[in-house]
């Protein structure tokens, strides 16, 4: 068991969105971030290398729970079939949290080139890790690598619409969206022939 409180590593998250969005990204310091927070620079550090992984954590997460939910579907499962498994399973375990982040999120990428790069990033290393599940199934490359990017897609659709403030009201969780999202992916694919 950690010895630090997960929600020393929320509040750091909250405290870093927020300053980003009120004065911005390269303005900001992790001084700055651990104050707003209530917490002190050495805490911070127990949690994050520097401001820029507030933005990427969970990452890895993330990647591991889309590969997980891959390698557990059926057998006979296509590779989308597999992909949509895997959506399911990282989408499951996103909280009231996760959504709460969201618009903060988007707006210090939107902001900020140098996030908008680390953003692709993670994406990369999301399909990465669905491909790479994928072939350990035995897919072909080019379907591994065209499923996973349909993957990254359909959850990066599915999560703005389940974050955006403007459909709080609208009920679901992020399974629904990502995998409504998925499903009109794959009906939009169809009409590419």
């Amino acid at each position: 068991m950690s010895r630090w409180k997960p929600a020393a590593r929320q509040r750091l998250a909250v405290a870093a969105l927020d300053l980003f969005a009120e004065q911005g990204y390269d303005a900001t310091t992790v001084a700055q971030i651990a104050e707003r927070a209530g917490l002190t620079r050495s805490t911070f550090f127990r949690y994050f290398g520097d401001k820029r992984e507030i933005l990427s954590a969970g990452q890895e997460m993330l990647s591991l729970l889309l590969a997980e939910g891959i390698a557990a579907a059926p057998e006979d499962a296509t590779p989308l079939d597999a992909v949509a498994a895997g959506l399911d399973r990282a989408s499951g375990a996103m909280t009231d949290f996760n959504r709460e982040l969201g618009p903060r999120l988007h707006a210090a990428i939107e902001a900020n080139e140098e996030l908008r790069a680390r953003s692709a990033m993670k994406s990369i290393g999301m399909a990465a890790a669905m491909a790479d599940a994928l072939r350990q199934r035995g897919v072909s490359e080019a379907a591994a690598q065209v499923s996973a990017e349909l993957g990254v897609l359909a959850f990066g659709i599915g999560y703005r619409r389940w974050a955006d403030p403007a459909g709080k009201d609208a009920p679901g969780e992020l399974v629904a969206h990502t995998r409504t999202a998925f499903a009109e992916l794959r009906s939009a694919t169809a009409t590419l022939r």
